[in-house]
């Protein structure tokens, strides 16, 4: 109800709509101090080495035009902003300093799946968390009281209320709540000045600004720029590319899931922050399809969420027989999921709809999305390794979800990162080609969707960008 996660069940006022009719997944998103962090279950995973090298290494899409050499002081400084807990050490990654804290206790379940990963020789992983198992600064640490995604009380989990808003608000920012923005406007030289929004009250007022900078997300920031026209931009706001809402990627996710045939305690702890495998994350062309995927290991659900079907669509009766199948599943299951990379593709993309609007007559956002013959062979193929898994750990009555309408609230690409005006929306440092003081630092600037979580890489973007940012502002010209 009013804290679904999916806008369009929500309704709230303060959200706005969201057309999915041409599309199997359903972003999941909130407008809110903090943003979408306030729901997620904060998995912390960085980028590879080779998600910024996609063009070179498999002839898929295009290289980004920063390294993860270029981020890597900017991810090891958004670590110590959220604090995370983990361990060192990883194989699959280039060297980590310490992590924060400790790594979170993985769980009965995860310990077991770790044995089969063991066994069939594939890579595992204690989980990056944003997390914190032992207290960091003024935040106490996680007691594994379970549903992240309805908030943390001890404020263990790094929601950015949590972490760069007090800073934020410490070194001067004003936070205007209930606010909306409309549209950037531009100065008569064409240069960004500023944006009109209707505040608390619906009036409409205009915020004048040197610099503008969006942070909408991967629907948001296009549904802003596409909605800023004017004579030198009919299009929509620097679009002379007409790349501005094209490329969206979701990340494909399927889940699949195994009942043990002792208590568990599957649901006790943090959701998807336990151990993760990335066995299968590069492209290998054997395996029939290019890029990879990871799998990650779940806690199960609660006693309503099983009941009402839990993970794999698994189907428990109401009536005589429903409190034995309860007990036979409820804390024993555990569930896999497969998150694929998502391949850029500009058919996938954002435009405004004609019709549908907010409360404030804002266009609405239309996703039109598709899953192409690569990627289902890549869920596929992920499935069945799950399953291996689940199999080999002892579990039995394996059961799958094949592609997770409310798999993720990641969006990326829309406004893509590139050294080319004609190729891309925004250069190296963020800089909108067509209005060089306009700026983006969400997951819309993103080249390529790896088959890991986004956070971490979109808040090591955004400090990169606004250092950048910091060491040119003396020299952008006024509006």
């Amino acid at each position: 109800a009013d804290f679904n996660p999916d806008p369009n069940i929500r309704s709230l006022q303060e959200d706005y709509p969201i057309d999915t009719a041409k599309s199997p997944i359903s972003p999941l998103m909130y407008n809110g101090v903090g943003g979408t962090t306030l729901h997620w279950t904060a998995h912390f995973p960085r980028f590879h080495p080779s998600d910024f090298r996609s063009r070179t290494l498999d002839n898929i899409g295009d290289d980004w035009p920063i390294s993860y050499r270029v981020l890597e002081p900017f991810y090891n400084l958004n670590d110590g902003v959220t604090g995370i807990s983990g361990l060192a050490g990883d194989p699959a990654y280039p060297a980590k300093p310490p992590r924060q804290t400790p790594p979170l206790a993985i769980g009965k379940p995860a310990t077991r799946l770790a044995g089969a990963f063991d066994k069939l020789g594939w890579h595992w992983w204690p989980a990056d968390s944003a997390i914190i198992s032992e207290k960091y600064h003024d935040r106490r640490p996680c007691n594994y009281c379970g549903p992240c995604a309805l908030g943390c009380p001890p404020r263990a989990r790094a929601s950015v209320d949590v972490t760069y808003w007090p800073l934020a608000l410490a070194h001067g920012a004003t936070l205007k709540t209930r606010s909306r923005v409309r549209e950037v406007t531009l100065s008569e030289s064409g240069r960004a000045n500023g944006v009109l929004y209707y505040d608390d009250e619906g009036q409409l007022k205009h915020q004048r600004a040197s610099v503008v900078v969006l942070a909408c997300n991967g629907i948001g920031t296009p549904r802003l720029l596409l909605n800023s026209t004017s004579g030198k931009f009919p299009h929509g706001l620097a679009n002379s590319s007409n790349l501005v809402g094209r490329n969206l990627m979701l990340h494909i996710v399927a889940i699949t899931a195994g009942v043990f045939d002792e208590d568990m305690e599957a649901h006790k702890g943090p959701h998807v922050c336990s151990i993760y495998s990335h066995e299968f994350y590069e492209t290998d062309p054997s395996r029939g399809f290019l890029k990879g995927y990871g799998l990650q290991v779940l806690r199960s659900s609660g006693p309503v969420s099983t009941s009402l079907g839990g993970y794999g669509e698994r189907q428990i009766a109401w009536g005589i027989d429903h409190h034995r199948t309860m007990a036979q599943i409820s804390g024993r299951e555990c569930p896999i999921a497969i998150m694929g990379e998502d391949i850029p593709e500009q058919a996938n993309r954002i435009e405004l709809h004609p019709s549908l609007t907010d409360s404030d007559g804002i266009p609405a956002p239309s996703v039109f999305y598709a899953l192409n013959n690569n990627g289902r062979r890549l869920l596929d193929h992920g499935i069945d390794r799950a399953a291996e898994a689940l199999l080999s750990a002892g579990a039995t009555d394996i059961k799958t979800t094949p592609l997770a309408r409310y798999g993720t609230g990641h969006q990326m690409g829309t406004a893509k990162m590139g050294n080319d005006p004609s190729s891309s929306v925004v250069d190296r440092r963020g800089r909108c080609h067509d209005i060089d003081n306009l700026l983006i630092i969400d997951g819309s600037i993103f080249v390529t969707a790896a088959a890991v979580n986004p956070t971490s890489t979109i808040q090591a973007l955004a400090l990169y960008i606004a250092n950048s940012l910091k060491n040119s502002a003396r020299s952008i010209p006024s509006t």
